[in-house]
């Protein structure tokens, strides 16, 4: 299993493909495939059927999945997706940016 650069609740920056430039929040995380899902990024529209009586289908637009490589995290500081570095202050581990020194956690 491989750790991501990513983490639920941080917001980044998509770098490629056709979403390239939106700005939004992670909501999953998935280490094993190596992919993330970003708040109205990569949307899709899914097919769903009624699945009780009363209940409507439709097509209903979603959020996929997008490998963690093509997002990069976002600096409020520096305005733009930066790469990170970790830096140990005694037992606390913490991100940050490697242009500024932005602190993310």
């Amino acid at each position: 299993m491989a750790k991501l650069h990513i983490k639920k609740g941080d917001t980044v920056v998509v770098l490629s493909g056709d979403d390239k430039g939106v700005k939004g929040e992670v909501i999953a995380v998935s280490p094993a495939e190596g992919k993330v899902i970003v708040k109205d990024a990569n949307i899709i529209h899914k097919h769903v059927k009624p699945r009780r009586q009363g209940e409507t289908g439709g097509i209903v637009d979603a959020e996929s999945a997008i490998y963690a490589s093509k997002v990069a995290i976002y600096c409020p500081k520096c305005d733009k997706g930066v790469r990170t570095h970790v830096v140990v202050e005694g037992d606390n581990k913490s991100r940050v940016c490697a242009k500024c020194g932005y602190k993310f956690d």
